[in-house]
């Protein structure tokens, strides 16, 4: 299987595709990973595994990383990332300035990613558009989870998230597993 690269790019780069089981309110998570690295996470595991002879080791140790995360025992995924899905430009420097700058237990507002990111230097922001194209940003995500965009805020607080009411509650989820929110009586926590 393939995916389509980012914008500015012709064709497709060969792509192997799994789930991984997660504790998320939204059950496993979709990867993909090319000869670079992990090139896609989403949400769900719709679709069969397809992966390609010779990537049987990566996909084991994507999924070990990820069980690790989620079992306390690790707090990067120190995995190699394909920016190919991303857009060229402003999305992939505001998604590469989180990835390396917004650590576990942390979070930046919408407002201060875009600072942040140098990419809305030259624009005069008034009535918080910065902000906002960072919040379209983060909402078209291709690397969720390993490119933290959970961690991304509001100022006023927790912000949206991609997925309607289950991508709210994986977030909370996640910002609850890192500390930032406190857990409530019925956050069941890592499985």
């Amino acid at each position: 299987m393939s995916i389509p690269v980012g914008t500015g790019s012709a064709g497709s780069v060969p792509t192997s595709w799994f789930g991984v089981p997660t504790p998320l309110p939204s059950g496993p998570v979709r990867i993909g990973i090319t000869d670079v690295g992990v090139v896609a996470a989403s949400f769900g595991d719709s679709g069969a595994d397809a992966v390609r002879a010779g990537d049987e080791e990566k996909a084991a140790l994507v999924t070990e990383r990820i069980g690790e995360f989620f079992a306390g025992r690790r707090r990067s995924f120190d995995l190699p990332i394909d920016w190919r899905s991303t857009a060229a430009g402003p999305q992939r420097a505001v998604l590469q300035k989180l990835q390396r700058s917004v650590l576990y237990g942390q979070t930046i507002t919408y407002g201060q990613l875009a600072v942040r990111s140098g990419v809305f230097d030259d624009v005069l922001d008034q009535g918080g558009l910065a902000a906002r194209a960072v919040g379209s940003i983060m909402g078209s995500n291709p690397l969720f989870l390993l490119v933290p965009c959970h961690r991304v805020v509001a100022a006023d607080g927790i912000g949206g998230f991609g997925g309607g009411a289950v991508g709210m509650e994986v977030k909370r989820w996640l910002l609850t597993l890192e500390g930032v929110l406190a857990p409530t009586l019925d956050w069941a926590g890592p499985g």
